[in-house]
């Protein structure tokens, strides 16, 4: 995915601005978590009418970013759309929702056709022919705690010819099927791995598991980071659970606006470090005051895990931390996290290389708020070993931005890919889609500059990048092509 590039970056547009055009045009609107909520303009029938208090609130402003989504309608666009239909409706001319590209409009539709044929090939795990295929596909997933009326509940299906289990993906309007996650176990000796795959792909898949059997009243909710611990969640605590559509790699700012009802969300990733630090992020888009974190910790596992051992998870739950603190604490409150990172001490090293056990040795691992400098003469490698150091880690769901002011990304895809698949794809063309699908997964984007920049402006991309996309890895490459050569002052 490459972000906008100079020539035309989304304007940015201040929460201030946003209150004072929504007042200046007569629309009422709330301010919510983190989302200004107004009648939405694409519903109702009077179009030269001001918009009426009285309408449902169903149209939510991003107040980071200015973007827009109608939750009745599923209309999105930037804060640039918003105000073109503003001044639309103004004129007496029906609004129309920001199209998507035809492109992406046939592959939405294929891929809800082709979730459409897998459902129905898909079993209820109850249904299966005998019990003894029941039980040790339960086991294989680790969910023989987890009950048929739980499974049933959320809609979980088996689909055998894949040996996947099948999460359906529901629109709230009107509970159509709108795409699949696909979960299967890989055993590779002791150690099993989790496969996923989504349809439609992972970039449009924008589903909160869980959230078509929420009803309007709930006001508190728990955030977790995979399918399986939102039945364990609901099954153990009766909580309202969803979960997140890619776990605790990113939440994508599409996803708030169902998300502004609840007074109280609780977020309970996973069980590593990782996940305790994408909660304290996510918390601070979802706004502190209203979040709660469950820390990681032998007696606190991850939901499922839980349920499986027979702890008690409504005590989990209540023992959750606030997520706002104040600015000076003292070290009672900070005892328990002391511990952890004690006990933890591989995990707080970061996430580790599996290419380069040499580096992990140096380096332990690579952390946030961390900055490393890799200096070389020019032709000594950096970009071809630092491309193979990013692409370790993109590979392990560390989401990466890339920045190369010096050759340009279609270059840069090129070596990665190559790296990637571990062989020269020129000799063998034929493989080329399978590996660039493979590849498309990757949570990897690239900024579209090239050569000198100005600083604020890239400065602004990243953290346009950091807030869309939870980015925790940014490679710049190289800080004097980015600079300019000449004008080498203490302050740059």
């Amino acid at each position: 995915d490459v972000l906008p590039s100079p020539d035309g970056p989304a304007p940015s547009v201040s929460i201030t601005e946003i209150r004072q055009y929504l007042r200046a045009q007569d629309i009422p609107f709330h301010d919510g978590y983190s989302c200004l909520h107004t009648p939405s303009l694409f519903t109702g029938d009077r179009r030269d009418q001001p918009l009426s208090a009285n309408a449902p609130f169903t149209l939510f402003i991003n107040k980071t970013t200015g973007s827009f989504l109608c939750t009745a309608t599923l209309a999105e666009g930037t804060w640039q759309d918003f105000q073109a239909n503003v001044e639309m409706r103004h004129r007496g001319v029906t609004p129309i929702p920001p199209a998507s590209s035809e492109g992406t409009e046939e592959e939405m539709r294929q891929a809800r056709e082709d979730a459409r044929c897998i459902w129905e090939r898909a079993l209820p795990l109850w249904e299966l022919l005998d019990e003894k295929e029941t039980k040790e596909t339960k086991a294989l997933f680790g969910i023989s705690q987890v009950t048929d009326a739980t499974l049933k509940r959320f809609g979980v299906r088996y689909l055998r010819t894949a040996r996947s289990l099948v999460f359906p993906w529901f629109s709230p309007q009107d509970a159509t099927l709108k795409g699949l996650k696909l979960l299967r176990v890989e055993k590779k000796g002791a150690t099993i791995t989790y496969v996923e795959e989504t349809l439609p792909r992972f970039d449009s898949y924008r589903n909160l598991f869980g959230l078509s059997l929420i009803g309007r009243r709930d006001t508190e909710l728990v955030l977790t980071g995979w399918e399986l611990d939102a039945l364990a969640l609901h099954q153990a605590a009766g909580v309202a659970s969803v979960a997140l559509p890619r776990g605790a790699s990113c939440l994508p700012p599409t996803l708030l606006p169902y998300l502004e009802q609840f007074k109280r969300i609780t977020l309970w990733l996973g069980e590593d470090l990782r996940s305790w630090e994408a909660a304290k992020l996510f918390a601070r888009k979802l706004s502190l005051k209203r979040c709660s974190l469950v820390r990681p910790g032998n007696l606190q596992p991850r939901p499922l895990e839980a349920l499986n051992q027979g702890l008690n998870v409504t005590k989990i739950l209540r023992s959750a931390l606030l997520a706002s603190h104040k600015s000076i604490i003292s070290f009672r409150q900070l005892r328990e996290e002391v511990f952890g990172e004690l006990v933890n001490t591989e995990q707080v090293s970061g996430v580790k290389w599996t290419r380069f056990p040499e580096l992990n040795k140096l380096l332990k691992g690579h952390r946030r708020g961390e900055l490393t400098i890799f200096t070389g003469p020019t032709g000594s490698g950096k970009t071809t070993f630092i491309s193979e150091y990013a692409l370790d880690l993109c590979m392990q769901g560390v989401c990466t931005l890339w920045g190369s002011f010096e050759i340009n990304n279609v270059r840069l895809a090129k070596i990665m890919l190559t790296q990637f698949a571990g062989r020269r794809l020129e000799d063998q063309l034929e493989l080329y889609d399978e590996w660039a699908d493979r590849f498309e997964e990757l949570p990897l984007y690239f900024m579209t500059f090239h050569g000198q920049q100005n600083i604020k402006t890239v400065i602004d991309t990243m953290q346009h990048a950091v807030y869309m996309y939870d980015i925790t890895h940014v490679v710049v490459d190289n800080l004097q092509f980015m600079m300019g050569h000449e004008h080498f002052s203490v302050d740059r």
